[in-house]
């Protein structure tokens, strides 16, 4: 399947045949899976210190007081005497079940199905109605998938990259990405005050070195063909993100198979 190639300015300025990848079928199930999966290989550890609130002298005091037979600190004349302690749910007491660190929180994931992840990914990059179900803004004159000329790799300064992005239609859809939604509750307490969203992911050749100015515009990433994800094309597990290639990703995409071509291309033998 061929598809035009875009100039920086937005005009067609050619032709290419589409790698195979492309034609894999969308199966959103294992894109979710293999993004759950990949996400845990960068959790934290966590854990608790294992004495946590079992530190303190307390006894129970057993009956005949007209109290409950909790475990109490000792002592009187101070206010922690004679409080409930070494017990769930009471006031310094312990965590019930604790987070523990010796827990087994990387998710492993099978080769094939991974790639299989990936190359939906990337196929489904093509499909307008996912791409703007995703809540992305796109004109009606880009089509999908949007692929460029090499001339966007030599870009060296945001302002550049900015204004070829404007040219190619996507000048709203990077104004939605950058409003800034106030946050409110546990993330606000916690240091998350306000989140901005998604825009367009560009993906260049492994050679590029316009990998520098990733995230210099709200919302736009780039990665190198050889190092692009299912955390890149699906933020949050829903597929699919608005996505521009370079001429050379392109051709270093067709060294990427599932394993259907594989036995497609046997097929065809």
């Amino acid at each position: 399947m061929k598809t035009k190639i875009v100039a920086l300015t937005g005009k067609d300025s050619g032709e290419i045949e589409l790698p195979t990848v492309f034609d894999t079928p969308y199966r959103p199930e294992v894109i979710h899976k293999v993004y759950v999966n990949l996400l845990s290989h960068s959790y934290q550890r966590q854990g608790r210190y294992p004495g946590a609130g079992e530190n303190v002298s307390a006894e129970s005091r057993n009956t005949g007081l007209g109290i409950a037979r909790l475990a109490r600190a000792r002592g009187e004349g101070f206010p922690r005497a004679g409080q409930a302690a070494s017990v769930a749910g009471v006031r310094h007491g312990r965590v019930a079940h604790p987070p523990e660190s010796w827990k087994n929180i990387y998710k492993k994931i099978n080769h094939k199905e991974k790639q299989l992840g990936l190359c939906s990914a990337i196929a489904a990059t093509a499909r307008k109605d996912l791409v703007e179900q995703r809540g992305h803004k796109l004109g009606d004159k880009v089509k999908l998938p949007i692929i460029v000329s090499n001339d966007i790799e030599s870009i060296a300064k945001t302002k550049d990259l900015k204004k070829a992005l404007a040219d190619l239609g996507l000048g709203d859809d990077m104004a939605r990405a950058s409003t800034r939604k106030a946050l409110s509750g546990t993330a606000r307490r916690r240091g998350r005050q306000a989140r901005s969203g998604t825009s367009a992911l560009i993906i260049v050749g492994n050679d590029s070195k316009m990998i520098a100015l990733s995230r210099s515009i709200a919302g736009v990433d780039i990665k190198h063909a050889k190092d692009v994800s299912v955390i890149d094309l699906a933020p949050g597990s829903k597929p699919i993100r608005l996505t521009v290639f370079s001429q050379n990703a392109v051709d270093q995409l067709k060294e990427l198979h599932a394993p259907m071509h594989k036995v497609m291309e046997l097929i065809n033998k």
